[in-house]
């Protein structure tokens, strides 16, 4: 069964107003200059003041104005062991990292129903995952390079899949069968965490390379919950799964799973196959609990993207994905409800 955990809470202190963003920054789906394992296993453990800065929060909304909020954190038990790094002793999916394992979702009746269709694009070139009536989760470095937002985050729209008969069954002219258009909505709001301003040392952490679209209209589709990310030991079915639009398969919804290989208390390493254009999707386990004979399925990390990463003084390869820690399922509840009373158990 899912754990139930008790959240701490994220409570808004105050909001102020801050220069409108120029939107200039280009939008790069592979980050380099990254804070990988080993620089990981040095980053000092954040103090409660320290949390407090990085969970505050910048919202931009549709008119291109932007706010500052700041938080304060309740109820939080601070992790003396740091940012560890905990490695798997198996490391069998090293060897189909070479083999593409990724399907293509063709068939519309999976297309447009759940839990395929809760993946949407995003009309700066990444992918995203639905998680309320109106609320997306996608990458951070999608909208903002840490700097400035990228240029086309200032009229950002989210791509949600829709099947092109109408009605009659007749095809639309210069479509093709098994090909998913999208259904664009402009976003009202965008809330990242300030944590994802503040690199590390000229390298970027990715530990809060995460953010929430609030959609201009409500959609009226099934949405996955959010749920807290286990360890790699606790893995419900110990498979992680994502769909996303990569860029090398234009047009059509691209889906895989795999295992992960290695963790740090903010992120997942693993051998998911996975391109650009996939970056932010939403990565979810699946679980089909005692007597139910349908799975149930949570999101528990965010997809980052493909980092080369020294380890031991050598580069490896990874797919990196951000884990969504208690403090995180606190901040997004808190985005979606607007208050934490509906955010105490997770």
């Amino acid at each position: 069964t899912w754990h139930l955990k008790k959240i701490p809470q994220i409570v808004r202190e105050r909001t102020f107003s801050l220069d409108n963003p120029k939107f200039e920054a280009n939008a790069k789906l592979e980050l380099n200059s990254v804070c990988g394992i080993e620089c990981q296993r040095k980053l000092p453990v954040p103090s409660l003041s320290d949390l407090k800065d990085l969970l505050s929060y910048e919202t931009v909304f549709e008119n291109g104005t932007r706010t500052l909020t700041e938080v304060n954190v309740l109820g939080v038990v601070l992790d003396p062991a740091g940012n560890t790094t905990k490695r798997r002793t198996s490391r069998k999916k090293r060897q189909i990292y070479g083999t593409d394992s990724r399907f293509s979702i063709y068939d519309k009746r999976f297309m447009t129903n759940f839990p395929f269709n809760t993946a949407v694009k995003i009309s700066t070139g990444c992918s995203g995952i639905l998680i309320s009536p109106k609320h997306v989760l996608t990458a951070a470095h999608c909208l903002h390079n840490g700097k400035d937002y990228v240029k086309g985050s200032k009229r950002l729209r989210v791509g949600l899949m829709k099947t092109k008969s109408r009605g009659n069954g007749r095809k639309r002219k210069g479509t093709s069968d098994g090909m998913p258009t999208f259904q664009w909505t402009r976003v009202k709001s965008t809330h990242i965490p300030k944590g994802w301003f503040k690199g590390v040392s000229g390298d970027i952490a990715l530990d809060y390379d995460y953010a929430v679209l609030e959609l201009k209209r409500p959609h009226k589709r099934k949405y996955m919950e959010l749920g807290i990310s286990p360890t790699i030991k606790m893995m419900p079915g110990s498979m992680i799964h994502f769909s996303g639009f990569d860029n090398d398969r234009s047009g059509q919804l691209v889906y895989r799973f795999c295992s992960i290989s290695e963790e740090s208390n903010d992120l997942f390493y693993q051998y998911c196959d996975a391109e650009p254009g996939s970056t932010g999707s939403g990565i979810y386990l699946r679980l089909k609990e005692p007597n139910k004979k349908k799975w149930k399925r949570k999101i528990i990390a965010v997809y980052s993207g493909h980092q080369w990463v020294d380890i031991n003084g050598e580069q490896q390869d990874y797919n990196v994905a951000v884990r969504i820690t208690p403090l995180k399922y606190a901040q997004i509840c808190f985005w979606i409800h607007g208050n934490d009373e509906n955010c105490t158990q997770g």
